[in-house]
């Protein structure tokens, strides 16, 4: 038995990799695949990848894209959910901001430097055409760290995923004043070149398995109720999340890693577009 590391967020994004590991379709391959949870997000993750803490990691495209384009020697495998991340835009409950046009001056806080709401809250400003460089940041670790920070009385804006963030929108704890969707698909799976060079029959395996379990997955009987009672969700917000929401089973296009270079150029986040084959597993 091989044993092979991965990482990923706490949320319903990744049910078809618990999934798969409960009910042994990797064991049937000879793989023990290791899931560990990350609460810190992508720029965490990127670290962990750069420093060989892991072998793979469910992360966003902007995030890893950028990760690699600053010298980290990893490469995306393919897409792993093709639909659009949907990022709520929130404040604390009583806040005095009514609408994102308040926000334009405000603090931002942020999981890490290079995490996905550092760089789609930058990607969002940007749209809205505020002025990049003035942006401010507090770095909040987490989801965890954002509420603590807002129960402080913060006046900072937190951007995170609409449907899991939504439990402390419903309870009162969190104001959403909108949502931004990503211009691309949100997350890909990526693996270490160390990892690609030695075990490169391990991962067609790996994906062989879960590009199956994401085919069928929303055929599954009661997926939305077992969605809703693992994570803490309300029966009609997973089955809107569901509707929204595609798994992807082939590579990242080439031309959706040149537009996110592109708009990392302009954002300052890296200083050059590079061949896309630099990003892409072949």
């Amino acid at each position: 038995m091989k044993t092979v590391r991965i990482i990923g967020v706490t949320e319903h994004f990744n049910l078809p990799w618990h999934l798969a590991i409960e009910e042994g379709a990797f064991e049937e391959r000879g793989i023990d695949l290791v899931w560990t949870d990350i609460p810190e997000g992508t720029g965490k993750m990127s670290e962990m990848l750069q420093q060989n803490e892991t072998d793979l990691a469910i992360i966003l495209t902007e995030g890893i894209i950028k990760s690699i384009s600053n010298g980290n020697p990893v490469k995306i495998v393919q897409e792993y959910v093709s639909s659009p991340l949907l990022w709520g835009i929130h404040v604390r409950q009583d806040s005095p901001h009514e609408s994102i046009s308040d926000l334009e001056k405000e603090e931002i806080a942020i999981s890490r430097m290079g995490s996905g709401s550092h760089l789609m809250a930058t990607v969002h400003a940007k749209k809205k055409g505020w002025d990049i460089d003035s942006l401010q940041f507090k770095i909040i670790n987490n989801l965890d760290g954002a509420l603590e920070n807002f129960d402080k009385g913060s006046d900072a804006y937190f951007m995170w995923e609409h449907f899991t963030t939504k439990p402390w929108v419903d309870n009162g704890t969190l104001k959403r004043l909108g949502d931004f969707p990503t211009p691309w698909p949100c997350f890909v799976i990526a693996a270490t070149q160390t990892f690609i060079t030695q075990s490169g029959s391990l991962l067609n395996h790996i994906l062989e398995v879960i590009n199956t379990y994401t085919l069928e997955f929303k055929s599954i009987p009661s997926i939305d109720r077992t969605l809703a009672n693992r994570y803490g969700q309300k029966l009609e917000d997973i089955r809107s999340w569901l509707s929204k929401t595609r798994w992807g089973q082939n590579q990242l296009r080439q031309e959706t890693v040149d537009e996110v270079q592109i708009q990392l150029k302009h954002l300052n986040q890296i200083e050059e577009v590079m061949p896309a084959s630099n990003f892409l597993l072949d």
